[in-house]
């Protein structure tokens, strides 16, 4: 089931050229089209589906500096002072609150490693702060656990994953992006080696520009072009509650669970680090890469090999411009929720909290999570293809630092001051060799 996200108007008429054409209509995609139209370029924008239709719609909704990766920690500021004033910028909510960011354990070297990882963080002006047992009692005082501590950043918020998108989509139209919803892209033509069209199902649009921030498309549209681009895809899992007494005004991270309050007074909810890898030929190509990064986090997986490993086995990477492509065939990843967890999350809600005690599930879906070796995403150009630039590969984090990670794409596009530095962003580091790891995220 497809949780709900805003619907929005296209343009019906592709243009004929643009100076920049962005694959994508998720976050990152209307991110960077807003910003590209906001530095003057001509953009066209193009979803093969409609925009926030996969993850940007599917995810928790948290807007977070707390635990990042320290690659990452300097492209959540930014985000974060973005999404503050966005609302009146483009004069639009999106439901952006800054509520707050709660972890509460009862592991001491969990505990240790947030005390370490929030003093790394205030170098880098990260302001978190570490509770005390009686401190996390008096955060969450309608909790029935007991827990040893905790680490909370008052300053991190959440936004609404089915407003957030869309506005933003629309926000971009408003200062001359064309947005084509339904309109997958085929492929890209070149000329003496540099980008020189895009191909899409309803035509063709001449540029000298292409960025990709196709999720977990993004491997199978750079396979066509002979890029390799190793990401690993793993379904998740989340519900949506019915409208609830108030536990905690923002979000929680609790060993098992991840909460986060709505603005319709219900909760979003999923059990953390849970979800099935599927196995592909894909996943088999980059095993190698994703080996330390799977035997961390093997443990919470499900592993199947099933008809997914078929479909891209049959699939190719060699399709035809003039024929309908893997993106017309199956426009939106929209798997099955994992009810078992649904029904873990619940029961752990309902005995640790007693307000909660009548809470249900008002409705579940899934999502598919594309990520790097080392997840953290790649917003760079590719080396050897002059005028092709990615932005992908968010590893779950793609919805929170959204705002900032299209500007950065904007900036590497037009060859701008970056808003952040982007060389822990670059694409060469997943396929020159460089050890990859999770480099520091909790």
């Amino acid at each position: 089931m497809s949780p709900p996200v805003n619907r929005i108007a296209s343009d019906e008429r592709l243009p004929e050229a643009a100076d920049v054409v962005v694959i994508g209509g998720g976050i990152i995609g209307v991110a960077a089209a807003y910003h590209l139209a906001k530095k003057g370029r001509s953009v066209a924008l193009i979803e093969k589906a409609h925009v926030g239709c996969e993850q940007s719609s599917r995810n928790w909704g948290w807007v977070r500096q707390q635990g990042r990766d320290r690659h990452e920690i300097p492209l959540a500021r930014a985000a974060l002072e973005m999404w503050g004033g966005l609302k009146e910028e483009i004069g639009a909510d999106l439901g952006f609150r800054r509520a707050g960011v709660t972890w509460v354990t009862n592991d001491p070297k969990e505990l240790a490693a947030w005390e370490a990882w929030a003093d790394d963080a205030r170098e880098m002006q990260v302001h978190s702060r570490m509770l005390s047992a009686a401190e996390v009692k008096q955060h969450i005082p309608e909790g029935s656990t007991s827990w040893i501590g905790g680490m909370t950043t008052p300053s991190d918020g959440r936004a609404e994953p089915s407003m957030a998108a869309p506005a933003l989509a629309e926000a971009a139209r408003r200062i001359g992006v064309t947005l084509h919803q339904g309109c997958a892209a085929r492929g890209m033509e070149t000329k003496g080696g540099a980008v020189d069209a895009v191909v899409t199902e309803k035509g063709r649009i001449r540029t000298g520009a292409v960025l990709l921030a196709g999720g977990a498309w993004s491997t199978l549209f750079c396979r066509r072009h002979g890029i390799n681009l190793p990401q690993a895809m793993v379904d998740g899992t989340a519900f949506r509650t019915t409208p609830a007494p108030e536990v905690i005004p923002g979000a929680l991270g609790a060993p098992d669970y991840g909460l986060r309050r709505r603005e319709d007074g219900s909760y979003t909810m999923a059990m953390r680090g849970r979800g099935t890898l599927h196995i592909t030929p894909g996943g088999l190509r980059y095993a190698r890469q994703f080996w330390p990064t799977f035997r961390e986090r093997a443990a919470k997986l499900k592993i199947r090999i099933g008809k997914s490993f078929l479909d891209e086995l049959l699939t190719g990477a060699n399709w035809s411009f003039d024929k309908e492509s893997p993106f017309e065939r199956n426009r939106v990843l929209d798997p099955a929720p994992d009810m078992g967890l649904v029904n873990q999350a619940l029961e752990l809600l309902r005995t640790g909290y007693p307000a909660l005690k009548d809470i249900a599930c008002a409705e579940a879906w899934g999502g598919t999570i594309d990520s790097t070796p080392d997840a953290v995403p790649v917003i760079s150009a590719v080396d050897g293809h002059p005028g092709f630039f990615l932005a992908t590969g968010f590893s779950g984090h793609g919805f929170g630092i959204g705002p900032a990670a299209g500007r950065l794409a904007a900036d590497i596009v037009t060859g701008d001051p970056p808003i952040v530095d982007p060389k822990n962003y670059r694409y060469i580091r997943l396929v020159d060799g460089t050890p990859l790891a999770p480099a520091g995220a909790l």
